[in-house]
């Protein structure tokens, strides 16, 4: 990544201030909440936070940011979703009708088990850091299957965690819950 880039965390629900706080961390990032497609339009990378799936779709489709994201995603701009973000990023959701349908994957909603089923690992995903790092799941959706060009990052315990496909990096963990900062750095990476 050369120069300064804008990272954009959309902000209408969610772990959004943690994911500010983050990519406040980086001196060559600029975080930008985004609400608007103004906004959308200033940034070199989005996050798709934690939150409910359902609730930021619909507010999505309501601000009018639906379609601009869903074409800048398709376009190449850098996205990753975490937890809820995934869901957002998926082709296919079990049960219910994809939201931005980008990605090659079949997430599955609440997949670990309800808030009292979170849990924390440490696991060490290669692409990202040859180390174990922390992981925290919240009624965290695991993907099922993933096709074309989309490539599982992380399994655990039988289930993918994690995924990229070119421009798109779909995590069902929440990074911005803990100190550690690799895989912000993976994403940033992902920033040409």
């Amino acid at each position: 990544m050369t120069g300064k880039k804008t990272i954009g965390v959309l902000s209408f629900q969610g772990s959004v201030e943690e994911h500010l706080a983050a990519l406040g961390r980086f001196p060559e990032v600029t975080a930008l909440p985004v609400k608007t497609p103004e906004a959308l339009n200033r940034v070199d990378a989005l996050i798709l936070p934690g939150g409910e799936s359902t609730t930021i779709s619909k507010l999505l489709s309501i601000f009018g940011l639906m379609e601009p994201l869903r074409q800048r995603i398709l376009q190449g701009m850098p996205v990753w979703g975490t937890c809820a973000g995934m869901i957002l990023l998926a082709k296919e959701v079990v049960g219910e009708q994809p939201h931005l349908g980008v990605m090659d994957i079949a997430v599955r909603r609440n997949a670990y088990g309800s808030q009292l089923d979170s849990f924390t690992a440490n696991e060490t995903i290669p692409a990202v850091l040859g180390d174990p790092i922390p992981l925290v799941f919240i009624r965290a959706p695991w993907v099922e299957r993933a096709w074309g060009t989309a490539e599982p990052l992380l399994t655990l315990n039988g289930h993918i965690a994690a995924a990229r496909q070119d421009n798109m990096l779909a995590t069902a963990f929440h990074p911005e819950l803990t100190d550690d900062l690799s895989v912000y750095r993976y994403f940033l990476q992902m920033i040409g």
